[in-house]
C-alpha cells in the first residue's frame, strides 16, 4: 500500500492512540497530525464533517472517522500483525467486548470520576463492575487477543495508562491489583510493549488536560437551570 497515509489525532483524545498503536504495530508509515480539541482546525471539519470528533484517517485521500472502524479497516488493509481472530465467533466477540468497553467501561470510568461527595462512591459501582467482566474476559490470558496483541487490546489499552490519570484527579481507586489482579498483570504487559510504550503521552500533561477539564465540566454542571 503506497498510498499516502495520515491520522489526525491529538493527545487529548484516548482513541487516536489506538490508531497510532495499530499502525506502528503493522509497520504502516503515516503523517501524524496533531489536533487541539478545545480549538478545532477547519482540517477535522473537512474530513470529519459528522462527528468532528479525532481521530480521522487518512488514506489516499479518503478519510475514516471513529477509532474502532479505523482499527478494522487498517486490519483488512495491511494484512500483515492481524489485530482481529481468523474465527468468525471469535471476531465477533471481540467487537463486542471492544464495544461495551467504550460504551460501559469507559463511561462509567467517566461518570466517577466526574462525581464528588456522597456521589463518588455510588458512581465506582458500575465502573468497577465494567472492569470485573474484563478480567474474567483477561483471565488465563496474556493479552486479550492470546499470546499476542490484538483488536480488544487496543480497544482497552486505555486503561493502564489514562485509568491511572483519571483516578488520581478523580481521587478514586479502581483498577485494585487484588481486586483485579488478571487486569491489572495485563495492563503492566500492554504498557511495556515497544511500540506502545513510544506512543504514551506524558503522563503530567494528561493529569494537567484532566484536572482542568473536570474543573470545567463540574461548572457547567453546577450552572444548570
Amino acid at each position: 500500500m503506497g498510498e499516502e497515509v495520515k491520522l489526525i489525532g491529538s493527545i487529548q483524545s484516548l482513541f487516536s492512540f489506538r490508531i497510532e498503536w495499530a499502525l506502528k504495530l503493522k509497520g504502516v508509515e503515516y503523517e501524524y497530525i496533531k489536533e487541539d480539541v478545545r480549538n478545532k482546525s477547519p482540517l477535522i471539519f473537512k474530513y470529519n464533517p459528522v462527528h468532528k470528533k479525532v481521530p480521522v484517517l487518512v488514506h489516499g485521500g479518503k478519510s475514516l472517522p471513529e477509532s474502532l472502524v479505523i482499527l478494522e479497516y487498517i486490519d483488512e488493509t495491511w494484512k500483515n500483525c492481524p489485530l482481529l481472530p481468523e474465527d468468525p465467533s471469535q471476531r465477533a466477540m471481540a467487537r463486542f467486548w471492544a464495544k461495551y468497553a467504550d460504551e460501559k467501561c469507559l463511561i462509567a470510568v467517566w461518570q466517577a470520576y466526574m462525581a464528588e461527595g456522597e456521589e463518588k462512591e455510588k458512581a465506582m459501582g458500575p465502573a468497577l463492575e465494567s472492569l470485573a467482566f474484563l478480567e474474567k474476559e483477561i483471565k488465563g490470558k496474556k493479552f486479550f487477543g492470546g499470546e499476542k496483541i490484538g483488536f480488544l487490546d487496543l480497544a482497552v489499552g486505555w486503561i493502564p495508562h489514562w485509568l491511572n490519570v483519571l483516578e488520581e484527579v478523580g481521587s478514586m481507586k479502581l483498577l485494585d491489583a487484588e481486586k483485579f489482579p488478571s487486569l491489572h498483570e495485563w495492563a503492566e504487559n500492554f504498557i511495556q510493549i515497544s511500540p506502545i510504550k513510544e506512543c504514551i503521552p506524558p503522563r503530567e500533561e494528561l493529569v494537567s488536560y484532566f484536572h482542568s477539564a473536570l474543573i470545567y465540566l463540574r461548572s457547567l454542571s453546577a450552572n444548570k437551570p
